[in-house]
């Protein structure tokens, strides 16, 4: 590892402990860093970088040279961060200075290790599914971000009236989903979203999709996991005019006639898993799996 990219938010701010081990460590050995512009211009205002460093602004400014990607934060600057990779396949590792951490699983105190652990190569690479969205007609604000890692979401808007989200399979008709609004997730963003609406926990290597209503007014409607290699077509029905698409955390308002069409992103996102890391201890750990005293004898 001789390059890699720092990116956070500029609430990371308050991690000054946290991004100098990370440099330190990095440093160590010889390691080239690239801050992104806008969080460099933060730590340098709040003099939490002793000397300068060069920087990045854009996914035009990386290329196949970087051989790692940090991102400082919680989930959503992991989110964040997959609009600068895109489809260049740099490895991404979350440090989670943030809250929760499904997708930012390296915690504070274990930077140093974890680094330690990728100058060794003890880690693997989990190939992240994204979803890719069209529309008809176009919408010009999909142009260059139509992909999202966790999921997308069609909502309502500005109204407390539900509405129809006409759905189809690989051109067949399933139903009508009269909610709040429908998600179609990833195995990644199974733990978002999706899983307060009660969808189903899927393992981020799982070759599925689950399509999760929000507030649901057919009381037998429920969550479905379907091949992540199924085409889906949405036709809306609502007493508004228009809309909410959601990907991952960016939002835009579309008419109601549009019609939106969501297929498996033809790449993927590289999730770097450190050896002392892993889903299912994540899972115990987020999720509070097992805390149950009876468990404490099988550990």
């Amino acid at each position: 590892m001789k390059k890699v990219a720092v990116f956070g938010q500029t609430y990371t701010v308050n991690a000054e402990k946290e991004i100098k081990i990370l440099l330190e460590a990095l440093e160590k050995h010889k390691v080239v860093v690239f801050f992104e512009i806008n969080f460099y211009k933060v730590l340098k205002g709040h003099q939490h970088l002793e000397k300068k460093y060069p920087t990045f602004s854009s996914f035009d400014d990386l290329n196949s040279s970087f051989d790692m990607f940090f991102s400082l934060g919680g989930d959503g600057t992991m989110l964040r961060a997959v609009t600068y990779v895109r489809d260049l396949n740099i490895p991404i590792l979350g440090i989670n200075t943030g809250r929760l951490g499904f997708l930012a699983s390296v915690q504070k105190d274990e930077i140093a290790e974890s680094v330690e652990l990728l100058i060794a190569k003890e880690y693997k690479i989990q190939e992240r599914t994204l979803l890719s969205i069209k529309t008809t007609p176009q919408n010009k604000k999909l142009k260059e971000l139509s992909f999202a890692l966790n999921e997308v979401t069609i909502a309502r808007k500005n109204t407390t009236s539900m509405i129809g989200v006409k759905t189809f399979l690989n051109g067949e008709y399933l139903t009508n989903y009269w909610s709040d609004g429908l998600i179609i997730a990833t195995p990644t963003g199974s733990t978002g979203y999706s899983l307060s609406c009660n969808g189903p926990v899927i393992s981020p290597n799982s070759k599925s999709l689950v399509i999760t209503p929000i507030a649901p007014h057919n009381l037998n409607a429920r969550p479905m996991v379907i091949p992540d290699n199924t085409s889906i077509k949405l036709e809306i029905d609502s007493r508004e005019k228009n809309f909410l698409i959601s990907l991952d955390s960016r939002i835009i308002s579309v008419p109601k006639k549009t019609t939106i069409s969501i297929e498996k992103s033809p790449f993927t996102i590289k999730s770097v898993i450190p050896k002392n890391q892993s889903f299912l201890t994540t899972l115990r750990s987020k999720l509070l799996w097992g805390e149950d005293t009876r468990n404490e004898s099988n550990l």
